[in-house]
């Protein structure tokens, strides 16, 4: 299986892309194209810029969807929603297919260093990325990531069976 997989977030240092990094690691026997949403920086959506054309980066990011048989998506939050950087690309993608992300089966993960892990961002995606074709087959989140994480792993016992159940029926719906 083809899996795309990225942080939806254009931070260097992203929690988020570390977890997607730790649960792709635990995908052997698949290709997993790890995605860097800072490749596909563009101008910020508006309905302005629409009607000149749609810029070169959405159309490569849509066709990274199209060729991948799943998703995994580590949603970074802020102030309790997507971050600008990944909004703006599903801004723009959805414009050139309304059903963006295809119907891919699609693992959601999000963390934050507060005890909620991402959960108002996690809530956000579950409800809209249904409308544009988000297949949602599992979802984690991870609370307080610094006491939680370390060296590309979920150090908490009841947190990495829980996550580890959460790929298993990913991988269940993959095959």
């Amino acid at each position: 299986m083809n899996i795309l997989a990225f942080a939806a977030t254009n931070s260097s240092t992203s929690i988020n892309l570390q977890l997607v990094k730790s649960v792709t690691n635990q995908l052997e026997g698949h290709n997993i194209q790890l995605l860097d949403i800072n490749d596909y920086e563009m101008p910020i959506y508006s309905q302005d810029r629409n009607n000149t054309g749609v810029p070169q980066q959405a159309l490569d990011f849509n066709e990274a969807i199209k060729n991948a048989d799943a998703i995994i998506i580590g949603l970074a939050e802020h102030n309790g929603t997507f971050s600008t950087a990944f909004k703006n690309i599903f801004d723009w993608g959805s414009r050139v297919e309304k059903s963006f992300f295809q119907n891919k089966p699609m693992m959601l993960l999000s963390t934050s260093p507060g005890p909620r892990g991402g959960q108002s961002v996690m809530e956000s995606a579950s409800s809209i990325f249904p409308y544009f074709g988000g297949n949602i087959k599992a979802q984690f989140s991870l609370p307080s990531f610094q006491d939680n994480f370390s060296n590309g792993t979920v150090t908490t016992t009841e947190l990495a069976e829980q996550l580890k159940e959460k790929i298993n029926a990913f991988k269940t719906e993959l095959f």
